[in-house]
C-alpha cells in the first residue's frame, strides 16, 4: 500500500473548463492546504498533444492532483508516469463524468459498468508511479439504484490497488440528461457513502455532490462512524471562492493569517503580470476571480468592471487594481 502523502480533508473538485492552472493558482492564495485538482485530461491528448500546455503548472499551486480520462491500462500507466514527472502529487482516474463525449470514448461514468477493467487500469497505473492512484466515481449509473453494485464496484477496484475513492453521491444517467442535469437531477445518496465507509473502514472515502457550505460539509464528514476521510466542493467553491479562506481553520484546526480578499488579489498581481508577458490574456485569469466579492458591498461592480475590461486588447493588471479600488470605495460608502 502506498503512503497517501496528501491530505484529502478538503478538496476542490476537478471541473472541465474551470479548474485550469490560473484558477488553481488563485485558489492557492486563499488556502494553503486545500487539495486542488486539474481538469480531466484524456490519455489521447497527453500522448499525442502538447504536454507542456496540458500539464505544466506553477509549483506554488502544489499539491495538485492530475485527473486522467481513459480506459486502456497501458495508456493510463504511461500518462500517470508522465504526470508524476510533471510534479503532480497524485493521479486520479475519472469514473464519474457522464457527458456524451466521454461516454463515446469509453471512459468516465460508463466505466462503472466495468469494475474489473477499472481495477486493471488502477493496477497498471500503480505499477508505473510512486504516487497515490485514486478513483472518482458515482454511486451508480442509469436505472441501477441499488447499493450492492456500488459496493461491488468499490471492492473490486480496491483489489486493483485503489485505497481512496472520491464519490459523487449521485448516480449518473448516461442517456437523457446533460452533464449539468446530472449534477442536479439524480437524487443525492449520501447514505450510500456513509454505509460503505462503515462496511469498508480500511478504505478512504471523500464525499462530493450537492455540498454548498462548510456546515453541510462538516456534518457529512462526522455523520458516520468511522468518519469519512474528506469532503470535496465543486461549483460552490468556484462561484464563491472566498469560502476557501476558512479551510485551514475548519478542517485543519489552524488559523492562517492574511487570507482576506484584498491580500489574495495583491498576491495574484505578480502572477498576472508574469503571465501577460507570456501572451496570456487577462480575461483568461480574471474569469476565475469574478466571485471573490460575492455578497459583499461592491461585488456586482467588481464583476462588472472585470467583465467589461479584462478582455480588451492590451488589458493589464491595472484593470484588477481598478476593480479593487471600486470595491473599497463601495465598502466605505456602505459603512458610512
Amino acid at each position: 500500500m502506498k503512503p497517501n502523502v496528501t491530505s484529502h480533508a478538503f478538496s476542490v473538485a476537478p471541473m472541465m473548463e474551470l479548474t485550469d492552472r490560473h484558477c488553481r493558482y488563485f485558489h492557492r492564495q486563499l488556502s494553503a492546504r486545500a487539495l486542488l485538482y486539474s481538469e480531466m485530461v484524456t490519455c489521447n491528448a497527453i500522448i499525442h498533444g502538447d504536454r507542456d500546455h496540458l500539464l505544466a503548472f506553477n509549483a506554488a499551486e502544489s499539491p495538485v492532483v492530475l485527473q486522467l480520462g481513459g480506459c486502456h491500462p497501458q495508456d493510463l500507466a504511461e500518462c500517470a508516469s508522465i504526470g508524476q514527472q510533471y510534479g503532480y502529487a497524485e493521479i486520479n482516474l475519472n469514473v464519474g463524468c457522464p457527458s456524451d463525449r466521454v461516454k463515446s470514448g469509453r471512459f468516465g461514468a460508463c466505466l462503472m459498468a466495468e469494475p474489473e477493467l477499472v481495477a486493471r487500469c488502477v493496477e497498471a497505473m500503480n505499477k508505473a508511479v510512486d504516487i497515490p492512484v485514486t478513483v472518482k466515481c458515482r454511486v451508480g449509473i442509469d436505472r441501477n439504484d441499488a447499493y450492492e453494485p456500488f459496493y461491488d464496484f468499490i471492492s473490486t477496484v480496491h483489489q486493483g490497488g485503489c485505497d481512496l475513492f472520491v464519490v459523487h453521491a449521485r448516480k449518473a444517467w448516461l442517456d437523457g440528461l446533460s452533464p449539468s442535469e446530472n449534477r442536479e437531477i439524480p437524487p443525492l445518496r449520501y447514505d450510500f457513502v456513509h454505509r460503505i465507509k462503515q462496511e469498508l473502514p480500511h478504505i478512504s472515502f471523500v464525499i462530493n455532490g450537492g455540498i454548498d457550505s462548510h456546515d453541510l460539509a462538516l456534518d457529512l464528514l462526522s455523520h458516520s462512524l468511522p468518519a469519512l476521510d474528506g469532503v470535496m466542493l465543486g461549483r460552490a467553491a468556484y462561484r464563491n471562492p472566498f469560502i476557501l479562506s476558512e479551510v485551514e481553520q475548519k478542517y485543519y484546526g489552524v488559523e492562517e493569517a492574511d487570507t482576506d480578499r484584498t491580500t489574495a488579489i495583491t498576491r495574484l498581481i505578480p502572477y498576472i503580470d508574469n503571465e501577460l508577458k507570456h501572451g496570456v490574456r487577462l480575461g483568461h485569469i480574471t474569469r476565475h476571480i469574478l466571485g471573490l466579492f460575492q455578497g459583499q458591498p461592491g461585488g456586482r461592480l467588481w464583476r462588472r468592471h472585470l467583465s467589461e475590461n479584462a478582455w480588451r486588447s492590451g488589458a493589464g493588471s491595472d484593470v484588477v487594481l481598478e476593480a479593487l479600488e471600486i470595491v473599497h470605495n463601495a465598502a466605505s460608502r456602505s459603512a458610512a
